[in-house]
């Protein structure tokens, strides 16, 4: 596992963070813990989620893991989460006003069970409150101990610049960090928010790089898919129905698998000897196969072969991700396997 700090911040995580998006939904809690103890044994340190995550009880299940796990365990985590939507149907449950992200936060702080949050995420950009208001507010959470460090997610580039700016010229605790999705069906990033972010020394923390699932390939075109799926989902299913099968999709797939079954690999031991993880995509769920040291690479003018066992959840067809490195650039490689 490679290690990075949160902008300019000098707190280190992981370069792979876990999202917490369905816990308490399509992952119950026995799946939740084993996928927060695979991740914590591959050497990952930055476990994101939200009070919004199925009503906060992502939150409550990521917090009965710190509690039921080893302290060397836990201490190596750094924890992320998020406020901003809305969390009941009152007027005021909702926004980065003072008074609701003060609520917010606390109630993230007692479903976590600890006394201190991390990184601390406005979630969206909140038109109706004075900028001010909110830095003022994640800066006297930082000066309490409540947070650590503030974060922004889902801004775009002059929302951020102004952000960073305002809290330079008033003394405010800076934000360290921007959180947008990016994949390869979405890289809007890259014109504005990317080149803002290298600008004022954001880290930028990605989510969706599968794009919900679309890139794994698990949805094809003329299937039905998995009942308990996003892309059953009613509400969410329309959209990505209506993305998994546009040209632009499956133009990208095709190149994924063009390139996965022609890239030369030759040097693949070193990574797996210190510890390589695959993340396997299966009715929408998230769940994670080992590939163990034992495994072994070999390879002539037909292409490498790597030889690898893997530990499967279940039995069925996976689509896996393979990532590895050969000469400093990072591939990711899709495989099929069967098990029985």
């Amino acid at each position: 596992m490679e290690y990075r700090t949160l902008g300019a911040s000098g707190c280190a995580v992981s370069s792979f963070a876990l999202g917490t998006m369905t816990f308490g939904n399509t992952t119950d809690q026995a799946g939740a813990f084993a996928q927060l103890d695979a991740f914590a044994e591959a050497g990952g340190t930055l476990i994101d989620t939200a009070d919004v995550y199925v009503g906060g009880t992502s939150e409550t299940i990521i917090g009965r893991w710190l509690a039921d796990r080893p302290t060397e365990v836990t201490e190596r985590m750094v924890l992320a989460t998020k406020g901003r939507f809305p969390t009941s149907g009152e007027p005021n449950a909702a926004g980065l006003s003072r008074r609701h992200l003060d609520r917010a936060l606390n109630a993230s702080l007692a479903r976590l069970g600890i006394d201190t949050i991390d990184l601390y995420q406005v979630h969206s950009w909140d038109s109706l409150t004075p900028l001010e208001e909110t830095l003022s507010f994640l800066d006297d959470a930082t000066r309490s101990g409540k947070i650590r460090y503030a974060g922004l997610s889902n801004y775009h580039g002059w929302q951020l610049q102004k952000a960073v700016d305002l809290a330079e010229f008033r003394r405010f605790a800076r934000p360290v960090t921007l959180q947008c999705g990016y994949s390869l069906l979405s890289r809007q990033v890259e014109w504005e928010i990317i080149p803002a972010c290298q600008s004022t020394g954001l880290g930028v923390l990605t989510f969706s790089p599968l794009a919900a699932g679309i890139l794994t390939g698990k949805y094809q075109q003329h299937t039905t898919p998995a009942t308990d799926s996003r892309m059953a989902d009613p509400r969410m299913g329309p959209y990505l129905r209506g993305r998994a099968q546009s040209q632009r999709t499956q133009a990208v797939l095709d190149v994924i698998e063009q390139t996965a079954s022609h890239t030369g690999v030759t040097d693949l031991q070193p990574y797996l000897g210190t510890y390589a993880h695959v993340t396997a995509m299966h009715q929408g769920d998230l769940a994670f196969a080992h590939l163990h040291p034992e495994g072994t690479v070999s390879g002539d003018h037909g292409g490498p072969t790597l030889n690898v066992h893997a530990q499967l959840p279940a039995p069925g067809n996976w689509r896996l991700f393979i990532q590895f490195q050969t000469g400093g650039v990072l591939h990711t490689a899709p495989i099929t396997i069967t098990a029985g």
